[in-house]
């Protein structure tokens, strides 16, 4: 069976056998209707545009420099010099970052060491100031007991429900309290340098004070008498802000001494002295820091 004419490849051959070519095909054509030499025949557009699928774009890189062409050579060096462009760009780039890190960890560490610095000072101030205000303390302190050590006086605290009667007195005395009237009745005590004497109407002592029960005009009723028979005088001074009584002369155990009375809300308090001549200067200091509450 022949197939000739139903191939065109086949065909082909044919005519290219009676000298005809794809580019003069049809130019004999028995039907006279010759296509144009443009026409887009598909044998002549074979020939004339060959088809290279997958073929990459050229690379003038690729070449070496003595193959390449004047065109080829710029497109190279502008390639290389944009290619060097990037690579400088990254290179500063990673410079830059570089040493932003490095100043970043500088100006870290140079924080941490100045908060460090400030946080070390602040503790050693605190310290200091703590143990200079404990130093200060203490040299105070000490500096109030050597003044109080210094100072030649203690204080006498009488009972609190009897007014709290107090004064200073030598701290050479020694006191001895004979009837505190916890449980009512008088209140006596005595003082004496060195030692306090046993307690009896003929012994002389620096200070005898007593808080009694007695009416206060009635217990000057009984100076009074003295006074008018000239065994005592009479003088007034100044204690805890108000005039007192100051009786002066010769006492009931024949001694010459002073007694100071005054009023303490509805009790009356006798100070008195054994000896003018011996302790007179004491009692009356000890007069001027009497202090009660009426």
């Amino acid at each position: 069976m022949d197939n000739s004419n139903n191939n065109p490849f086949l065909a082909s051959n044919q005519f290219n056998n009676s000298g005809q070519t794809p580019a003069n095909f049809g130019a004999t054509n028995p039907s006279g209707n010759n296509p144009p030499a443009n026409s887009g025949d598909i044998y002549q557009n074979l020939y004339q545009s060959p088809f290279t699928p997958g073929m990459p774009a050229a690379n003038p890189l690729n070449k070496n420099y003595a193959d390449m062409t004047g065109e080829e050579r710029k497109e190279a060096s502008r390639i290389a010099k944009a290619k060097n462009r990037i690579d400088l760009m990254k290179t500063v780039g990673l410079i830059v970052v570089s040493l932003l890190a490095v100043l970043f960890i500088g100006l870290f560490i140079w924080m941490w060491v100045k908060w460090n610095d400030a946080s070390t000072n602040v503790k050693g101030k605190v310290d200091v100031a703590v143990a200079e205000a404990k130093n200060e303390l203490q040299t105070k302190l000490e500096s109030e007991f050597e003044e109080k050590e210094k100072y030649p006086y203690k204080v006498f605290t009488g009972p609190t429900d009897l007014g709290e009667l107090s004064f200073e007195y030598p701290k050479t005395w020694s006191l001895y309290v004979q009837s505190s009237a916890n449980r009512g009745g008088d209140y006596a005590a005595y003082l004496n340098p060195g030692q306090v004497n046993v307690v009896q109407d003929d012994t002389v002592m620096a200070l005898r004070v007593s808080i009694k029960g007695t009416l206060f005009d009635q217990a000057i009723s009984d100076f009074a008498e003295k006074v008018r028979s000239g065994d005592m005088t009479l003088s007034t001074t100044v204690v805890n802000g108000n005039n007192v009584n100051v009786y002066t002369g010769k006492l009931d155990n024949e001694y010459q001494g002073i007694i100071c009375v005054f009023k303490l809300r509805d009790k009356t308090v006798m100070l008195q002295t054994d000896s003018t001549s011996v302790f007179s200067d004491d009692f009356y200091r000890i007069l001027k820091t009497v202090k009660f509450n009426s």
